[in-house]
């Protein structure tokens, strides 16, 4: 109980910081939330899709195009990657359709052409990727049964003519989950900046000189006390957590409390725990409190950038996305992600959340391991 109230009144020193990013991220959060209009509804709205065609304008091809145009709003942009991304990413395009060369030739030897996409995700994109697929699927059945491009052109506009009603069953919050998970997102450098930043510091002054050489003349095993100052780390992050816990139930209402939001707060509570052991890690190797504050930004930035707390992962490129993958803030900012789409809860759906947690939980373990690893070298002075 002394080691614990000790820690307490280290960190009472240092509560300005926790309270700095706190702010930070309500601050965040209410930025995200400055279009407060709710869509609770389905609203019959055609998508605005753009086409790129690098095949010729002819044929199945042009019989393509054409249904599309139908049943989309087309929009006409200029043809440059960036310009693309920026219209896909300010929502003023929602779903690009890359048609490839040769495609009409392709697809009539039976060589199953690949169609691009790029897509911002919302019920309007899947609204333009089913009338694509719709389209393409009954193409390939037609192809299927070796007629010549004009008869299976007059047969697959005969089928698609045919109207079928559609009703949308979907009863997800779209606006307030992608806010909710914003929040969470952004929580990811809140969790790694506040927790590596408050623990490194309270556990470097634990190792000052003079108050190591007090801990190992005192009576108090080595042992309870180590356990004394992980209760009190987990027992700081456990506190921290449930801050931004309230924060989205103030912010957000009634959206925590449902299975989406539980969902939202486990893994959360799992990539703070993961957290801890990295704080934890990190204060077993530097011994310079001045150089904590660069470590800091470094991993709590750099993980952010990298992982999708600040800028979505569909925009970011490949490579940076692969390199994200032996980061744990990738795996929690998957599993944000993956929440916001979910409408059911079977295990088929979660299983993916769960394996998400599992190699958070990988991650934590590999920490606590290098950690006792430093230790005993250092114990035998290596």
């Amino acid at each position: 109980m002394i080691i614990f109230k000790a820690f307490l009144k280290v960190l009472n020193k240092y509560k300005a910081t926790v309270i700095l990013y706190t702010v930070i991220l309500v601050f965040f959060a209410g930025f995200n939330m400055k279009d407060t209009k709710s869509n609770q509804g389905f609203i019959a709205k055609k998508p605005d899709v753009l086409i790129v065609n690098n095949d010729t304008n002819q044929g199945l091809t042009k019989d393509l195009i054409d249904y599309i145009s139908k049943n989309v709003n087309i929009i006409s942009i200029e043809i440059d990657e960036d310009k693309i991304n920026d219209a896909v990413f300010y929502r003023n395009v929602n779903y690009v359709i890359y048609i490839p060369e040769k495609f009409r030739e392709d697809f009539l030897s039976n060589k199953n052409p690949k169609i691009e996409i790029k897509s911002t995700g919302d019920y309007q994109a899947s609204l333009a990727s089913l009338i694509l697929e719709r389209y393409m699927k009954v193409a390939t059945i037609y192809n299927n049964k070796g007629m010549d491009e004009a008869s299976l052109i007059s047969n697959i506009n005969n089928t698609l003519n045919k109207e079928i009603e559609v009703e949308v069953t979907s009863k997800l919050d779209n606006d307030n989950l992608s806010k909710l998970t914003s929040f969470y997102n952004f929580s990811n450098y809140s969790f790694l900046a506040a927790v590596v930043f408050i623990i490194c510091l309270v556990l470097t002054s634990f190792r000052d000189e003079k108050i190591n050489k007090r801990n190992i003349v005192s009576s108090t095993n080595y042992k309870k006390f180590n356990q004394s100052l992980l209760f009190a780390n987990i027992f700081f992050a456990c506190l921290l957590w449930l801050i931004y816990v309230l924060l989205s139930l103030i912010l957000f209402g009634n959206i925590v409390f449902t299975l989406h939001g539980l969902l939202y707060i486990i893994n959360s509570f799992f990539f703070i725990m993961c957290a801890v052991t990295i704080a934890i890690l990190l204060a077993n190797i530097i011994n310079n409190k001045d150089a904590i504050s660069g470590i800091v930004n470094v991993i709590a930035l750099g993980s952010s950038f990298l992982c999708g707390a600040f800028v979505p992962m569909d925009f970011l490129p490949q490579s940076v996305i692969k390199i994200a993958h032996i980061l744990p803030s990738y795996w929690f900012i998957k599993n944000n992600e993956l929440i916001k789409t979910l409408e059911t809860f079977s295990w088929v759906n979660i299983k993916s959340f769960m394996f998400n947690l599992a190699i958070i939980g990988g991650f934590m373990i590999m920490f606590i391991s290098l950690n006792n690893l430093v230790s005993k070298c250092k114990r035998k002075k290596c």
